[in-house]
């Protein structure tokens, strides 16, 4: 395993930065809108991030963790008159990415998005993203999927698995899709999330089996969904990793827990990273390690150094583990 990125490149010199504090791989996408990527922008980007001395590891299909009304191939969750086509649009893509020399792709399956309250100060006054149930506005009207019940769901979600885990499996592309975040209770404005808890990230992965089908493991996440990540976290990891079904994983760490916790830099949350980062290499992880989100820091180029510590801090646990 090794630090990676899915920090979005401003210009060539974020490349350059990258190759000099060392992250090599990289999750990165064509310029444009994804609707229009070809073979030819994911054989252009590839070559550009190569000639930087960097790896293009993955990209990110066109369903991201945005709300359902932001989608660019809304009609694939919301079961509309253009899912067939939308989801054709998604399996000559990935077939596109087999094509340039790719080996993975994440997504998300989300209809409401990234449901946060407001942001609370961290250490040394940093603000830090978080999410408080007693915070929320638990009367939040439903959106575009309007009221959606867990079976619909999870038969959407089939649906779209079934069309697309062999198109992945026969063209060698890791499919990896990220947990719903945060857990919030059932029929929050009007869905059940179903990827929001473990059992429900089981049941994903055995969907449509295949070694093809898998995880962009977030740990913030799986522990948001937990009563004591701390004690949790490692025997999750171990169940999804023996089962070779972890093809990325964001590096984060919470305090708290479920519907109560607050993201933090990963040295200082609950959760031990360190020993996790050890289970990680039990199961044979090896693929990358990154952050996803950091918190909001003081300084000229708050995000990059906010990155850029987190990027040292998984470097420094990654040799230790290999001996380095």
């Amino acid at each position: 395993m090794y630090v990676g990125t899915q920090v979005e490149a401003r210009d060539d010199d974020d490349y350059r930065v990258f190759a000099q504090l060392g992250v090599k791989h990289i999750c990165a996408d064509p310029p444009g809108k994804p609707e229009s990527w070809t073979l030819s922008d994911l054989e252009r980007l590839r070559d550009k991030i190569e000639s930087f001395g960097l790896i293009l590891d993955m990209i990110q299909l066109p369903l991201p963790s945005q709300p359902i009304e932001k989608a660019t191939y809304p009609d694939i969750l919301l079961a509309g008159r253009n899912r067939d086509r939308q989801i054709d649009a998604i399996c000559k893509l990935i077939e596109d990415v087999a094509a340039a020399g790719i080996p993975a792709a994440k997504y998300n399956l989300n209809l409401i998005g990234i449901p946060r309250t407001p942001e609370e100060p961290g250490r040394g006054g940093s603000m830090n993203a978080s999410f408080r149930w007693n915070k929320a506005d638990h009367q939040a009207a439903p959106g575009l999927a309007g009221i959606l019940s867990e079976d619909e769901n999870w038969e959407r979600i089939d649906y779209f698995l079934e069309r697309v885990v062999p198109v992945a499996e026969s063209n060698r592309v890791r499919l990896a899709c990220h947990p719903h975040d945060p857990y919030t209770p059932p029929g929050y404005r009007g869905v059940t999330r179903v990827l929001g808890s473990v059992e429900g990230l089981k049941k994903f992965v055995l969907m449509r089996e295949s070694p093809y089908h898998g995880l962009n493991f977030c740990q913030g996440s799986v522990g948001e969904m937990l009563d004591n990540p701390r004690e949790e976290i490692d025997d999750i990891i171990r169940w999804f990793g023996t089962r070779g079904k972890l093809f990325n994983v964001h590096f984060r760490n919470i305090r708290g827990g479920k519907l109560s916790f607050m993201e933090t830099f990963p040295d200082e949350g609950d959760m031990d990273m360190v020993r996790s980062a050890k289970v990680y290499k039990e199961v044979g992880y090896q693929y990358m390690l990154m952050p996803d989100h950091v918190p909001t820091i003081s300084g000229r180029d708050p995000t990059g150094v906010a990155f850029a510590f987190c990027y040292g801090y998984i470097a420094a646990l990654v040799q230790s583990l290999e001996g380095g």
